[in-house]
């Protein structure tokens, strides 16, 4: 369009929001509760088992109003279609992003290269079926005759942190006695650890890898193959102790893998929203299929949420653009994700990927230079372990770091009062973060305590907690497949949103596809491959020397 800014900050929304910040910057959030007593029911959202309580933010009406002007500015709504619809919204691969498809319900059509692709997706889901039955009653069993143990999951990047936090985290919904283990590190200590407990006979590999050339899955793979054959395994028995799911049949079949037991992965799926797909084997094997249905039953609830809902009572538009705000309009540098239940402890790592991967970005989608700050810095870890670590930092640091507490209402383990000191402790935090403690406070506590007033007066700013730290507090009744499936669907159109407003690619990622480049160039000569030649740069010349003196190369 002719009349579209060129960044988003040239948006007249963008600068409404910039002056909107500055009306607030002396507005505490104690006040905003004093003056709204309705606050904390106004500003509750639920969606697809999901409620989010976001009250304790530093905004008003009027900033909600103005954040969501600044979404429809963007155009939030066309592009949120055309994700849907499987237009091309990965504009450098030119290519659909259609993850949300992976979960749709058999009857809809959603077409790719004039094609309807949910016939495929659903094949696939039989087979997976098909499989994990076939495996769970012993009818596909090791080459003895032995029914399967075990499962190792062969992958990196999506292949390897959606589906490790999903089976983590539904640990109450495992069927039957498959063990499943995940291996994603070139470092040798994680292959070699992994198999050293492990019976060739009863174990089942899948390797997950696009190209089926991704070089720490091919390398671990070549490991588990050999190790097989060293410990009583035959070439031809590769074949029913080994999966794959690839785009790369040739390669997985030269392998020694049985093309029926090759699943597809597509162009149009990423790997970081592939856990849908053949890529969740590992959670269908664990979980079994009914609950694998549930999951995808989860996120298909969130798509809907997200396709249906006004943006205002929309889950995943009000966390991106809160989001937006702090990161664009506050200074904010990072963002924590703080999930209260220990099931969910993978979740801040498949999130750093999902988020960071898809909005690391430093150009928009035409190729301009962004003029904002784009994705930030995405941390946490379960609670309360981390009130005894890094919380400190978020109460009295110098930084402003936006969190989002997750927390489920009842626990699958009630063992005293544990999960009610746990919520309490999730309650706390958010509400310290939120209305800390002045120095007039504190330094009355300390006077109430006994301290005279002169020792009050020196402890007091030690004690003096600026509060003015938002949060948002994220529930579901229970974690289940279902709820975790909305869950993690909540993060992925979160992140959509907020390229949507930096006018990003989140689809792509080249940054990602350097460094392997390069690595490929260092290989040969850390092996000796190249005797003469440089790296490029001195500094990594020197240490390529290193090693090979370290590892007596030639």
């Amino acid at each position: 369009m002719a009349d579209k800014p060129a960044t988003p900050t040239d948006r007249p929304q963008w600068r409404t929001l910039a002056q909107h910040k500055q009306e607030l910057a002396q507005t505490t959030m104690r006040d905003l509760f004093t003056q709204d007593p309705e606050r904390a029911r106004r500003y509750l959202v639920e969606g697809a088992g999901l409620a989010l309580d976001f009250s304790r933010n530093r905004i008003t009406d009027a900033t909600l109003s103005a954040l969501i002007e600044l979404a429809n500015a963007c155009g939030l709504e066309q592009r949120r279609s055309a994700l849907f619809a499987g237009d091309i919204v990965n504009l450098t691969e030119n290519r659909p992003a259609l993850h949300t498809a992976l979960r749709q319900r058999r009857d809809t059509d959603v077409r790719v290269n004039g094609q309807n692709i949910v016939p495929e997706i659903r094949a696939t889901l039989d087979r997976m079926e098909q499989l994990v039955s076939a495996v769970h009653a012993g009818k596909h069993a090791g080459h003895t005759g032995k029914a399967f143990t075990d499962v190792v999951s062969i992958g990196i990047g999506g292949s390897f942190l959606g589906p490790k936090l999903v089976v983590e985290a539904l640990k109450p919904f495992w069927q039957g006695n498959l063990r499943c283990h995940f291996v994603a590190n070139i470092d040798g200590t994680d292959i070699t650890e992994t198999l050293a407990g492990l019976n060739p006979e009863t174990t089942l590999f899948l390797v997950q890898s696009k190209s089926f050339q991704t070089q720490e899955t091919l390398e671990n793979s070549l490991i588990a193959r050999q190790w097989f054959v060293d410990n009583g395994g035959t070439k031809a028995a590769v074949a029913t102790h080994f999966l794959a799911v690839t785009a790369n049949v040739t390669e997985a079949t030269k392998f020694g893998i049985a093309p029926g037991n090759i699943f597809p992965m597509w162009d149009w799926v990423g790997g970081r929203y592939s856990l849908w797909s053949a890529i969740g084997l590992p959670i269908a094997l664990t979980l079994g299929m009914d609950h694998f249905r549930g999951l995808l039953d989860g996120a298909y609830a969130m798509d809907c949420h997200f396709r249906d809902q006004p943006a205002g009572r929309n889950l995943p538009v009000v966390m991106a653009m809160l989001s937006i705000w702090y990161n664009n309009f506050w200074g904010a540098e990072s963002h924590a994700v703080l999930p209260y239940d220990e099931y969910l402890k993978h979740l801040p790592e498949h999130l750093q990927q999902l988020d960071m991967e898809s909005n690391g970005k430093r150009v928009t989608q035409n190729g301009q230079d962004v003029t904002c700050q784009t994705g930030p810095v995405l941390w946490g870890g379960v609670g309360a372990n981390g009130q005894h670590a890094y919380h400190q930092l978020i109460h009295q640091g110098t930084r402003l770091i936006p969190a989002d507490f997750i927390i489920p209402l009842q626990s699958h383990n009630r063992v005293g009062h544990h999960h009610a000191i746990l919520f309490a402790n999730c309650l706390s935090q958010s509400r310290a973060m939120m209305a800390g403690k002045s120095r007039t406070e504190a330094e009355q506590e300390l006077i109430d305590s006994g301290m005279d007033v002169s020792s009050a007066k020196a402890l007091a700013p030690h004690k003096t907690i600026p509060g003015n730290q938002p949060s948002n507090i994220l529930m579901m009744q229970k974690l289940t497949p279902q709820t975790l499936g909305a869950l993690i669907a909540l993060y992925e159109h979160r992140t959509f949103v907020q390229s949507v407003i930096w006018d990003l690619d989140c689809f792509d990622q080249w940054g990602v596809e350097l460094g392997k480049q390069i690595g490929n160039e260092i290989l040969p000569l850390l092996l000796g491959e190249e005797k003469a030649g440089s790296a490029g740069d001195s500094a990594t010349d020197h240490l390529i020397q290193r090693f090979r003196s370290a590892n007596k190369c030639p």
